[in-house]
């Protein structure tokens, strides 16, 4: 299957497209045909994609594990100095067919990378690798949104290759997910905290899909759920940060919305 032909451009007019491309290429090279296929997520999956401020994230996925060999070729290749990432940075995750495929709870994944300009540098060879206070649950969550909303740059379709999360599943890492942010450190009282918008619109995304039982990207989640009246002062802020630059919610405002989600969440 061909890339798709909307082009989006990041800051600098360098097309994201051609990014993608080149990404695609470049595994191609280094994985043969072990390389099934290949998937943008996140906000380009979405059609959210914010320059200067989204990332941009794929999923490769393979025939059969790696050796410490090729995966170590796929980070030197598709690694920001190499490969020069036009967005904030690329969030980079390869998994085995099989995995991908049996709609497991576990990270599972064969590699992931972060790279960018502006984004720190991390490359880990497998999930038993990745540490449990960076959060387990973010690649399940990832997985049942690319079933839904990958975007096939190589490959059959997303939802062909990606199984489904259970539901309750899903909901045990929705509560980790939340419970993690709300451990992350935060500003004392309810000072402006740079990192609510993100806390505050991802706990939307959570409860928009647990409500409706699809994934909706973050703004539009946020939107969902403020005209519900749920929250609806601090997640307009949420929204205005994300997209304008405002000002963040506070970070007591922020919390307490978050633990709101949480209890309608674990008890739903």
């Amino acid at each position: 299957m061909g890339c798709d032909p909307r082009v989006t451009h990041s800051d600098d007019g360098t097309a994201i497209e051609d990014y993608l491309g080149a990404l695609v290429a470049q595994a191609r090279e280094s994985l043969g045909g072990n390389l099934i296929g290949a998937y943008a997520a996140g906000s380009v999956a979405f059609g959210a994609y914010q320059p200067g401020r989204s990332d941009v994230d794929v999923a490769l996925v393979t025939a059969d594990p790696l050796s410490w060999e090729q995966k170590d070729d796929i980070v030197q290749r598709l690694r920001h100095e190499n490969l020069p990432c036009p967005a904030r940075g690329l969030e980079l995750v390869v998994y085995w067919r099989a995995v991908a495929g049996a709609g497991a709870a576990e990270p599972g994944f064969e590699v992931e990378l972060n790279t960018g300009e502006t984004m720190p540098f991390r490359a880990t060879y497998g999930g038993t690798e990745r540490a449990a206070e960076d959060g387990l649950f973010w690649y399940a969550i990832d997985r049942s949104i690319l079933r839904e909303h990958g975007r096939a740059l190589l490959g059959p379709p997303a939802h062909d290759v990606f199984g489904e999360v259970s539901r309750g599943d899903l909901r045990r890492l929705l509560i980790d997910g939340l419970n993690w942010y709300l451990a992350q450190p935060a500003p004392a009282g309810n000072e402006p905290d740079t990192g609510a918008a993100d806390a505050v619109l991802g706990a939307c995304r959570a409860l928009a899909r647990i409500r409706t039982g699809y994934w909706l990207a973050k703004v539009p989640a946020g939107l969902r759920i403020a005209e519900s009246g749920f929250g609806t002062d601090v997640i307009r802020q949420a929204v205005d940060a994300r997209i304008d630059g405002a000002p963040a919610p506070g970070a007591a405002d922020a919390r307490a919305f978050q633990q709101q989600v949480l209890a309608e969440i674990t008890g739903s």
